[in-house]
């Protein structure tokens, strides 16, 4: 993360890249209800919930690029953005965590590196900063962890493809946590020194 101001560019509410955030935000509740019908007496529809994650995933990609591309970036989209993709990540992680594909650990270290960052946000609000801006190291976390987790919807199964999945999935959850987590020290970093130059300058 990085506590840094982006030129906005447009107050527009209705851009191509904010429909795009949009529909992933209301993707969010598709996925986990997908995810979770096999516990509630429901068919198996892990293919259509892996099919929302990877469209959530291409509009991701989308919206940022776009965005820059077509001089659109809004504050309503720099606050959609992030707001996607940590809801997927946390209903992602209710999911598989649920149907016990994810370790409660994992889902922990997850959850608490997320309430760090909403402590840290707080007091950025606090001393007058805006809300930070994802630096390339969060979004790799991001993405990684976005491989990882479909990857391992798909080992929930048999046969050579999910033990595949598995391996893969889990080398992505690996390195995933360990830059989610990095990122997030960096950025505490951040926020201190920040706050340090605060009360000096008082």
């Amino acid at each position: 993360m990085e506590v840094q101001e982006t030129r906005v560019q447009t107050d527009r509410v209705l851009t191509i890249p904010n429909i795009l955030s949009m529909a992933r935000l209301a993707g969010v509740p598709l996925f986990l209800w997908l995810i979770l019908r096999p516990e509630f007496g429901g068919p198996n529809s892990d293919g259509w919930a892996l099919l929302v994650l990877m469209l959530s995933g291409v509009s991701d990609y989308l919206d940022g690029k776009l965005a820059r591309r077509w001089n659109q970036i809004s504050n309503l989209g720099r606050l959609l953005d992030p707001a996607a993709d940590r809801l997927y990540i946390l209903s992602t992680l209710v999911g598989l965590t649920w149907r016990e594909i994810l370790p409660w650990w994992l889902t922990a270290a997850l959850l608490a590196r997320e309430g760090m960052l909403l402590v840290m946000v707080a007091i950025l609000r606090r001393h007058g900063y805006p809300p930070p801006q994802v630096n390339f190291l969060g979004k790799a976390a991001t993405f990684n962890l976005m491989y990882a987790f479909p990857l391992l919807l798909l080992s929930d199964g048999t046969g050579w493809l999910s033990s595949l999945a598995e391996v893969f999935g889990w080398a992505f959850a690996g390195w995933g946590t360990t830059l989610y987590w990095w990122a997030g020290i960096l950025y505490v970093v951040q926020v201190r020194r920040l706050v340090k130059a605060d009360t000096a300058a008082d």
